[in-house]
């Protein structure tokens, strides 16, 4: 059993059980649920597998906020020759882990 959500432009392939890294999320705490309404295919058991209309109501995946973390430091350099310039900047983007508890389908 498995579905692909959308969050915020970006598409993820869940299975339950699974760990996810998703874009960092501001209002999020350690242990809160998230609910996920925007399915775009769920496949059940069974291994059929139907394509879901954006914001259907039927089928939800609900996931359970286990931390923040951040990516490796990503490093910019601009250097100008012969001016005696130079500029470093650092970098690290954040994400929301998540663990995917369940996915649920309603009739």
């Amino acid at each position: 059993m498995f579905a692909i959500i959308r969050d915020r432009g970006k598409q993820y392939k869940v299975v339950a059980g699974e760990r996810l890294s998703i874009d960092f999320k501001k209002d999020t705490k350690i242990g809160d649920t998230l609910e996920f309404n925007d399915v775009l295919l769920y496949s059940d058991e069974a291994g059929n597998t139907t394509f879901t209309p954006p914001k259907n109501k039927n089928v939800k995946v609900l996931a359970e906020v286990e931390g923040i973390k951040k990516s490796t430091k990503c490093m910019t350099i601009k250097f100008r020759r012969r001016k005696e310039s130079l500029t470093r900047r650092g970098h690290r983007e954040k994400y929301t882990q998540i663990k995917i508890k369940e996915i649920v389908a309603g009739k």
